[in-house]
């Protein structure tokens, strides 16, 4: 199978390339990214690869990577000849972010991903994978489900919606199969360039004993561990039921910021790192009070369950973190 994954050299997509050569090691991978997050050496840490061009897209290894950006749709229309699949991970990802520089997320989230929509269309390609978010639905009452309203309060939230609309217009258009997955709040080892809240708060825990939350605290989230969302993204991707469909990937569990860090400290304290103090700081213009999700379509589609409980992969994620030069 031919896979072309954007942003392939980020905490997700280097997971799931592990996950690919682990299933099929006749599997020939084309990466794309622009090395403004994820870097070759994190690429090189789960497998071989021959940095290529556009105009030469030969090499030994079954994996290839171009440093580019999504924005280009030359590099687009080429990159997607000959492809079973496309998973698209590039993106600006984060509210905090978006509010402060909507156009480049406008940008980079709705044109990029228009970019690799219509050069997928153009060959034919058999699916076309994207990468969402519950920032879609905005404040929506959980749990999220993909029937609800959505009504999004952040840029973040807006482009993103924009990209579900384009995959679901290619569908009914032009016959493009499109999956838009909307990834919960996604942790676990080889995140270690990532600002998410796991992340954060672990990365801040060993550096400074300190884990800074924004408000009280109260606010929930839903946690999926990276071996599991890989599972669904390879799942959806290999199987033949897929047309046009959106489909939550969480754990299907609430957790608040005040048990996540609960949780981090007393896994900590086990390695040992004691002491650990937690300041509270102004809640954040955009963030959603309340977010879990409803995974019932995900999982009867896909045979996919979340197994990976939030206890064990915390203890998994620190062990790496600790491992890692930070």
């Amino acid at each position: 199978m031919n896979w072309l994954i954007t942003g392939g050299c980020g905490f997700i997509g280097t997971s799931l390339i592990s996950r690919i050569l682990y299933e099929d090691k006749n599997s020939k991978i084309v990466v794309i990214d622009n090395l403004k997050v994820g870097q070759k050496e994190d690429l090189a840490q789960v497998c071989n690869f021959d940095e290529v061009t556009t105009k030469d897209l030969s090499g030994a290894n079954p994996v290839k990577f171009i440093h580019g950006d999504i924005m280009d749709d030359k590099t687009s229309d080429i990159l997607c000849q000959g492809m079973d699949a496309i998973i698209h991970l590039a993106a600006n990802t984060g509210v905090q972010p978006s509010i402060e520089n909507p156009l480049e997320d406008l940008q980079n989230n709705i044109i990029g991903t228009f970019n690799y929509l219509n050069a997928a269309r153009k060959s034919k390609v058999n699916i076309f994978i994207t990468a969402s978010s519950g920032a879609t639905l905005g404040n929506a009452e959980p749990p999220l489900h993909e029937d609800m309203l959505t009504r999004p309060i952040s840029p973040y939230g807006a482009s993103k919606l924009a990209t579900e609309a384009y995959c679901s217009a290619f569908y009914n258009s032009y016959g493009l199969k499109t999956a838009v997955l909307r990834f919960s709040n996604v942790y676990g080892p080889l995140s270690h360039r990532k600002n998410s809240v796991v992340a954060k708060f672990i990365r801040s825990s060993l550096l400074k004993n300190i884990i800074q939350i924004n408000g009280n605290g109260s606010q929930t989230r839903d946690f999926i561990y990276i071996d599991d969302l890989v599972d669904a993204i390879y799942k959806c991707a290999v199987s033949n039921i897929i047309q046009c469909d959106i489909l939550q990937i969480a754990s299907g569990r609430e957790t608040s910021i005040n048990q996540l860090s609960e949780i981090i400290i007393h896994a900590l304290k086990r390695r040992p790192y004691a002491n650990i103090v937690i300041e509270h700081r102004d809640s954040l213009i955009g963030d959603t009070k309340r977010n879990y999700a409803v995974i019932e379509k995900a999982s009867n589609l896909l045979n996919w369950k979340p197994m990976e409980p939030l206890n064990s992969g915390i203890e998994k994620t620190i062990d790496f973190f600790i491992n890692k030069e930070l």
